[in-house]
């Protein structure tokens, strides 16, 4: 992003301090962030319950609940790390992708808030903010580093080759891993979000008991398709009731669960291979899958790999991994201009 427009203060303060906004779905958060490693505070209002009647995020209803919090939220944050907008040395948000009018009040916000403190106004990517999250709880990675990027929205195979410089290996063709399950999880009756919620009934079931496909597409491609995956537990639930039969939820809860944390390992481990990067970062919502971080921890260790990953608080929406990637911009002096807009549909690159 051009920087001509938001200046770099004068002289730099004995401390870098990040406050970073993150508003791109159905939560809303604010974090501030010393230095890029000490998080004196970090906010998050749920949206969860205000979504569960109809299954899902509706963009409206999010939209307003942002508006609502966004002030609220950042305030909470500035008391909490006991420091105001002057003790701020930039303001980082998310501005794509995601839910456009989501991002809107976030983007808005910040750009009020860091034009009237007279500091820089820096813009994030969403997916760049999730990978970061790793680096505010491991500040020893060295680079290359591959990340696997698994959320409701995306599921990213990503090469990660020094701070701003990213090359997607492979992504997916349709559903995102975590959409895909969270559709599953809606068609077998159980509550929003539907990813926990597998896991939750998943410990109950057989993961043998239905032998769901894995799509692996090309023998060399690193893209993913869950669509096909998914479609197989509907057409295997509708036959069952054509046949007047009832299945038992917690085994195709497990059985599929199964299968989409093989394809997710069977993908990154070809991409190690391909690369000879030695770490992964584990990256978004569905990072925080205990069978996913089990199995590839195994997969990983067998092969000296180091794998690493936030705690399940910092891999879904959260504005300390805004923070932490703001940190890394502020540092390389790269900051938006007073137009930023939002870009529901931004790449990372």
């Amino acid at each position: 992003m051009d920087g001509s427009e938001c200046e770099v203060p004068g002289s730099l303060k004995k401390s870098v301090v990040i406050l970073g906004v993150e508003t791109s779905c159905d939560e809303t958060s604010a974090a501030v962030l010393v230095d890029g490693t000490e998080l004196r505070s970090h906010i998050i209002s749920s949206q969860i319950v205000t979504h569960q009647r109809y299954g899902g995020v509706v963009p409206e209803i999010a939209s307003r609940e942002h508006c609502l919090h966004l002030q609220l939220v950042v305030q909470q944050a500035l008391d909490e790390a006991k420091i105001d907008f002057l003790g701020l040395s930039a303001i980082a948000v998310t501005y794509g992708p995601g839910l456009v009018g989501s991002l809107l009040v976030g983007v808005s916000g910040a750009k009020a808030m860091a034009y009237a403190a007279g500091i820089p106004l820096i813009g994030i990517n969403h997916l760049e903010g999730h990978i970061y999250a790793n680096f505010l709880h491991h500040q020893d990675l060295e680079f290359p580093l591959l990340a696997l990027l698994v959320s409701g929205g995306h599921t990213h195979l990503i090469l990660f080759e020094t701070h701003g410089h990213y090359q997607v290996l492979g992504h997916t063709r349709d559903d995102a891993a975590g959409e895909a399950l969270d559709k599953v999880a809606r068609t077998l009756g159980l509550s929003y979000p539907g990813g926990p919620e597998i896991q939750r009934v998943a410990r109950e079931g057989e993961a043998s008991a239905f032998k769901f496909p894995r799509a692996m597409l090309e023998p060399d491609s690193l893209d993913f398709s869950f669509s096909g995956m998914k479609s197989a537990v509907l057409n295997t639930l509708n036959s069952a009731r054509m046949r007047g039969e009832t299945l038992s939820v917690p085994d195709i809860a497990a059985s599929f669960q199964q299968a989409v944390v093989d394809v997710l390992v069977r993908k990154a481990l070809l991409a190690l291979e391909r690369t000879g990067v030695k770490t992964l970062l584990l990256a978004g919502g569905v990072a925080a899958n205990s069978l996913l971080r089990e199995t590839l921890d195994k997969e990983l260790s067998e092969r000296s790999i180091r794998l690493v990953y936030p705690p399940p608080i910092f891999c879904t929406d959260n504005g300390a991994m805004i923070a932490t990637a703001g940190y890394y911009h502020y540092l390389a002096g790269d900051f938006a201009p007073w137009t930023l807009n939002a870009v529901p549909g931004l790449g990372l690159v």
